[in-house]
């Protein structure tokens, strides 16, 4: 009878469907359904991975995406060139390329060769006009994580129906196994409405991976993948995978009684005392994964007030580092991970700690701003600075609901506050936060020692106050010369264009730094040359403090094996396909 009962239901339905229009509406951008039946069947090849957030877009070139479902599901639906090797060297991915090499030096040029069996899960190819796509967004688009090695690319020249690519550079790149990572299937998205910034807000509209998407759930917090079954090589042990967000105690007690075989959080003290005490039939397995993002405060240059290389280095002596490393970390793994160098993260090979013993940034002591506000022609008046009957006044900003970054940027704003500063602090969508506000009105950018530069003067008298102060991530790439002139390169005009590309988020611009970071970039000099003389000036000008490298907590539950293949520079997600469910 229930059989009977539903189909009587679903012939009314589907009556009622034909009934209320005779043409049928275009299809979605998007191919995944939300219908909760997907998500609720239960299927014995289904492994669920508990996570703490789902907040955000999942395009993983873009700072304001950055997150732990973003760089799953990257690797699980983005093919890329290049993937890192077990020691973080980068070895060529045989599943979607048969050869990548140096073909000339004069100019240098790279040849690309696509095998002809991978597509994208619609059946178009995976081809040249994905690499297209990739290289003109990354060197104009506005903040985005590693866009100096793309700027070096002349071009692009497909071959073979498109699965051969030439690329040219203007100069020498050594660092160019670090190019095409996470490519973008460029014959949907490039024309779809909001493009690079909405295509991938909610979604991926197809894949070119061992998996694909099916259902996804803001509301409930529910992610769910499935075996792409147009992906051309092994396919995946695992039918399903199914990311789902809880809260610290629910993450627990999932991988308590096996509801969830593995979890992925940012844990803090609390939560790790949790995942120790719980009681599961089998012992958790707890392991840190750095993750590739350092917190950092940026003074930005190309504001008005602190174009001023003095008044940068007396609020950065102002702000105690100690406090906000354990303020965003809240005593959790990242608190193991200090940044203590301009360029490198804590996990990258070279690291070491660089700040000068003079230097006084961090150092929460606010006798130097008052020694120079003092000096400037400032007076302290009830509890603020006060020249000419005008307060000192800062705008520090972050993105909202984006952690740490949200809680750290109120704490900014609070430890200036006490030292009598009048703070404006702004919150914004991550999105607007990037790609509109640190831009600035004109894109103009700054000069290390020009404290009245007009630009700056322009900037600041647009009817928006500027963004002094930024909390914000710093991006770890695998070329660390390409990440260090991302962030604080000249912008310039690309040859075939009179538009230039997007400023640095610190707005700033000197050309004995650009010097050098363009002989780390082309390989002149060695990064680590550069970095040696490069290092004690960025301490000096004040332009960023960095906080600590980020962390996730990595908890394997029980049900499950291949778990062990986990490899640290590849993410908790990269071998996904070779996990398999017991039992199944």
């Amino acid at each position: 009878m229930r059989r009977a009962r539903r189909r009587a239901l679903l012939v009314s339905a589907l009556v009622i469907a034909v009934l209320a229009g005779c043409t049928t509406p275009p299809p979605p951008l998007v191919a995944p359904s939300d219908a909760p039946d997907i998500i609720e069947e239960e299927i014995p090849s289904e492994i669920v991975v508990g996570i703490d957030s789902l907040a955000g877009g999942f395009n993983p070139h873009r700072l304001a995406d950055l997150s732990v479902p973003t760089t799953a599901l990257a690797s699980l639906m983005l093919p890329s060139v290049f993937r890192p090797g077990p020691d973080g060297t980068p070895r060529l991915d045989t599943t979607l390329m048969t050869r990548a090499e140096v073909v000339g030096t004069a100019p240098f040029t790279v040849r690309y060769d696509i095998r002809a069996d991978a597509s994208w899960s619609d059946g178009a190819p995976i081809a040249a006009e994905d690499f297209v796509y990739l290289w003109e967004q990354m060197r104009s688009e506005p903040a985005v994580v590693d866009a100096a090695g793309y700027r070096l690319i002349e071009d692009i020249t497909p071959g073979d129906g498109g699965k051969t690519v030439e690329v040219v550079f203007t100069e020498p790149y050594p660092g160019w196994r670090s190019l095409f990572s996470h490519l973008l299937p460029a014959h949907l998205i490039k024309d779809a409405p909001g493009g690079w910034q909405r295509a991938l807000a909610q979604r991926y509209p197809l894949s070119g991976g061992p998996f694909t998407m099916v259902a996804f759930d803001r509301g409930r917090g529910e992610i769910v993948l499935e075996r792409n079954d147009r992906y051309w090589e092994q396919p995946s042990d695992v039918l399903r995978l199914v990311l789902r967000q809880n809260s610290h105690p629910g993450l627990t007690d999932s991988l308590a009684t096996g509801d969830n075989q593995i979890a992925v959080l940012t844990a803090d003290a609390v939560a790790l005392n949790m995942i120790d005490e719980a009681e599961p039939t089998e012992p958790l397995v707890t392991r840190t994964l750095p993750r590739p993002e350092i917190a950092q405060v940026l003074l930005r240059p190309s504001s008005q007030t602190l174009a001023d290389v003095e008044l940068r280095r007396a609020i950065g002596a102002t702000l105690d580092r100690e406090a906000l490393i354990a303020i965003g970390t809240r005593s959790g793994p990242a608190s193991d991970l200090p940044a203590e160098s301009q360029l490198l993260a804590p996990s990258e090979p070279g690291y070491s700690a660089t700040q000068p013993s003079g230097s006084r940034l961090g150092a929460g002591n606010s006798a130097e701003l008052y020694g120079l506000l003092t000096a400037a022609g400032y007076e302290r008046e009830d509890e603020q600075w006060l020249r000419d009957g005008e307060p000192l006044r800062l705008v520090v900003a972050g993105p909202a609901d984006q952690e740490p970054y949200t809680s750290l940027a109120g704490h900014v704003a609070r430890q200036l506050r006490e030292a009598g500063i009048e703070i404006e602090l702004r919150e914004s969508d991550p999105g607007e936060f990037y790609d509109e506000m640190l831009q600035g009105d004109d894109g103009t950018v700054s000069s290390p020692d020009d404290e009245t530069d007009d630009a700056s003067e322009e900037n600041g008298d647009s009817g928006s106050a500027p963004v002094d102060i930024a909390v914000l991530p710093m991006g770890v790439a695998a070329d660390p010369a390409a990440a260090a002139a991302t962030r604080l390169a000249c912008p310039v005009a690309a040859d075939d264009t009179d538009a230039e590309q997007a400023a640095n988020l610190a707005g700033y611009c000197a050309e004995d730094v650009d010097e050098l970071l363009n002989e780390a970039l082309t390989g002149k000099v060695p990064f680590a040359e550069v970095r040696d003389e490069l290092e004690p000036i960025l301490w000096d000008r004040a332009i960023s403090l960095p906080l600590f490298q980020l962390a996730d907590t990595v908890v394997f539950g029980s049900g499950m094996s291949g778990a062990d293949t986990w490899r640290p520079y590849l993410g908790p997600f990269a071998d996904a396909p070779s996990w398999q469910r017991d039992g199944s």
